[in-house]
Order: structure tokens, then C-alpha cells, then sequence
């Protein structure tokens, strides 16, 4: 008899909670606001500004632009492509690096911004 009240106790386990359909829906149509610490115009140093321009920009805009100008260069190590040899205009970005590993440019260009 033992062995008949151990099969109804574990046939007896609490069943798993389901999301309903309004709740899943709800949450994909939630849309998250932009920060807008991202979308505040800013200046760029000159050193800066000859690679991406002289108007006040974004970040999110200044990361394209740099990235426009490297892809347009080739400037892309082509063995690691998480690195970026600088030219002339980059490297005075770079703080007089040759080479940079993509997420250390975003901290070296965050210090011509302003």
C-alpha cells in the first residue's frame, strides 16, 4: 500500500503558471524611449572633426560616421577585425596610436567630445 500513496503524491505536482496572450502581447508592443543622454548634439575637438565634420552631432551619428570613414579607408586590420590601424586623421584621435582595438576607440573618441 506504501507504493500506491507515492505514485498519487507525485501525480499531484503543482502545475507550471502559463502567460496569457494579453500579457505576452503587452509586452511586445511596450516600446522602450530613447535615452536622451545618446540623442543631445555635441561638439568634436578639430582633431576629431576632420574625420566625422564640424557640426554638432549625437553620439549614435559620430560612431556612424567614424565608422563610414574607416570602412570607406580600409582601415580595418584584415587578419583581426576588431582592430583599427589609424591613419593620419585617426591616429591624432587615437592619441597617437597606430593600432585600436574597436572598443577602445569609443573611449579614445569620447574625450574629443564635448
Amino acid at each position: 500500500m506504501a507504493k500506491k500513496s507515492a505514485k498519487k503524491s507525485a501525480a499531484k505536482k503543482p502545475a507550471a503558471k502559463k502567460t496569457t496572450a494579453k500579457k505576452a502581447a503587452a509586452k511586445k508592443t511596450a516600446k522602450r524611449k530613447p535615452n536622451a543622454a545618446f540623442m543631445k548634439p555635441l561638439s568634436a575637438s578639430p582633431a576629431l572633426a576632420a574625420v566625422i565634420g564640424e557640426k554638432p552631432m549625437p553620439r549614435t551619428e559620430v560612431t556612424k560616421r567614424l565608422w563610414d570613414y574607416i570602412k570607406k579607408n580600409k582601415l580595418q586590420d584584415s587578419k583581426n577585425r576588431r582592430m583599427i590601424n589609424a591613419d593620419d586623421k585617426l591616429s591624432a584621435v587615437f592619441g597617437g596610436k597606430k593600432q585600436v582595438s574597436m572598443f577602445d576607440m569609443t573611449k579614445l573618441v569620447g574625450k574629443h567630445l564635448s
